[in-house]
């Protein structure tokens, strides 16, 4: 059993089979599940409805590896940024989007992030390690402990490649989606990747039917591999062929994100380009404007005019698009500027 010890690496099932070794009736684990995920009660004591002898047993063997917040800062459009630090020293930081009627989680998988992509300020700062399970599910629990208030959506688009850390990614959705546990639906889960392509299908044979989103920004092999190295290892007609198989095992459809970089990647030509690599897929295109960060000075957020150009040049090709509007940008919680440091 993986992180036998940490409690919020544990599954319905690892709670199950330890209570059944402890020598416990089966139902205690979806009691303390429900103490920790629906009720927020992450002191052993706290349950009230174990017993004495089973809450001591608990304290003394079992520990809730939660990252420890160091900072909390509040945008001026809502969205809320979180620095934790973890058990070794290491920073991650993670968002909570506000939109009105519902709240989104943006969860970090990795601190730090291997993939070094040219217009992300995680990359820029090195690798460190992927996050265990606890880690991962302890800066969802705690965000929605912070502030009072059960988050609607997760988004596994913060520090790090999702599909890097698969293992672990996967898991903690099955605790988080479990019924007995945070019951969160799987409609209201997506992964975004870079384009891990056997991560991808992987995806389409998952259990729970979650979202998937396609970090894009460039729709050749020239371009793309000098904005994100690692279409080097999974070029387009290799992730391309993975999406289709998802599209056709699953019958969901993609998102795509596409940052809008000043003369780099924002032509209505490479815009028709986009159209014609996605052709068959559906697709649904994120715009996002690039966010500046600390080390690519030199890049900067397309004009507004060269964003209609490419805007028109998709609405051309009937390829359905939102313009996303930014936030957190005032406090670097906005794509592509997690670095997690102090």
């Amino acid at each position: 059993m993986n992180d036998t010890y940490d409690a919020l690496g544990m599954s319905l099932n690892d709670w199950q089979i330890l209570f059944a070794e402890w020598g416990e009736q089966k139902f205690r684990a979806s009691q303390v599940c429900q103490w920790i995920y629906a009720k927020k009660e992450f002191a052993f004591d706290g349950m009230t409805n174990l017993s004495k002898s089973l809450r001591e047993k608990l304290g003394g063997n079992i520990v809730m590896g939660f990252p420890v917040m160091i900072r909390q800062q509040v945008s001026k459009d809502g969205t809320r940024k979180f620095l934790w630090q973890l058990n070794d020293g290491a920073m991650i930081e993670s968002v909570l989007l506000n939109h009105g009627g519902h709240k989104t989680a943006c969860i970090s998988s990795q601190a730090g992030c291997p993939l070094k992509c040219a217009f992300c300020e995680t990359g820029a700062n090195g690798f460190r390690r992927n996050l265990t399970r606890g880690e991962i599910t302890g800066q969802f629990l705690m965000m929605e402990k912070v502030n009072g208030t059960d988050i609607n959506n997760i988004v596994f688009m913060g520090m790090g490649e999702p599909l890097l850390n698969e293992d672990n990614v996967l898991a903690v959705i099955r605790s988080l989606n479990d019924k007995n546990m945070r019951n969160l639906g799987a409609r209201h889960i997506t992964i975004s990747t870079s384009g891990i392509a056997p991560g991808i299908e992987d995806l389409a044979d998952f259990e729970i039917p979650i979202r998937l989103s396609l970090s894009l920004h460039a729709p050749n092999d020239e371009l793309r591999a000098r904005l994100m190295p690692v279409n080097k290892q999974y070029p387009l007609q290799k992730l391309i062929a993975s999406l289709r198989r998802y599209r056709e095992r699953t019958g969901e459809r993609i998102t795509f994100e596409y940052a809008l970089i000043d003369g780099v990647n924002d032509s209505p030509e490479l815009a028709y380009e986009t159209a014609a690599l996605l052709d068959g897929l559906e697709p649904y295109i994120n715009i996002i404007p690039f966010n500046p960060i600390p080390s690519r000075p030199d890049f900067k957020r397309s004009s507004p005019g060269r964003v209609r150009a490419f805007t028109e040049a998709l609405s051309a090709m009937k390829i359905e698009f939102e313009l996303r509007k930014e936030r957190g940008g005032d406090i670097m919680a906005a794509c592509g500027q997690l670095a997690g440091s102090v």
